[in-house]
């Protein structure tokens, strides 16, 4: 990689972290410890009068490692935190789990969406002046702040988060302008 033409140091610094050599000589080089903290990792196994390899997958490690000790000016808790993690259980996916959404199997186009009905969706931006709304139709639909709850709400992230899954109501459809004005409020049965 330090090879590549204008691939600097601090660009492999941050690609390195999620490059992933397999049954590599290092055994760091397949995990997600940066290159730059493998330093750090050499002088826990030096203290702990190991190998790096017995540091890895080794669910005890923060056990038996006292991180105060290696803090520095730019390596903090977290990020020790986050290399003692790596090292019990390599390769795991720090992100929390994605849920998928169901989308309804009959609307999957704008002109299957009808004024009233009722559609599962998953919000993919916010803005000042409301969400818009992925229902699984190729166009996300926008509810409206004054749409979002049956109370007034001032900021839509008060009440919503990007990737929040809602269920919304279609209030309008415009398939010529691709419009879908929706609504999170709760509708009278």
């Amino acid at each position: 990689m330090k090879k590549v033409s204008k691939l600097g140091p601090k660009a492999f610094e941050q690609a390195a972290g999620f490059l992933r050599i397999r049954e590599a000589e290092n055994p760091l080089d397949s995990s997600a410890v940066h290159p730059e903290s493998y330093k750090i990792v050499y002088a826990i196994a030096d203290d702990l009068k190991c190998s790096v390899s017995d540091l890895v997958h080794n669910a005890n490690i923060s056990k038996l490692v006292d991180i105060r000790k290696y803090v520095t000016d730019t390596v903090g808790v977290p990020t020790l935190t986050d290399i003692l993690d790596e090292l019990a259980k390599p390769g795991r996916d720090p992100r929390q789990q994605f849920e998928a959404i169901r989308f309804l199997d009959d609307v999957k186009t704008l002109e299957d969406v009808k004024p009233g009905m009722k559609l599962p969706g998953i919000i993919t931006n916010i803005t000042a002046f409301g969400v818009f709304v992925d229902i699984g139709v190729h166009q996300d639909g926008l509810v409206h702040i004054s749409q979002l709850a049956d109370r007034f709400v001032k900021n839509p992230t008060d009440v919503v988060k990007v990737h929040q899954k809602v269920s919304v109501t279609v209030l309008e459809v415009d398939v010529k302008r691709r419009r879908i004005s929706l609504s999170m409020k709760k509708q009278k049965e």
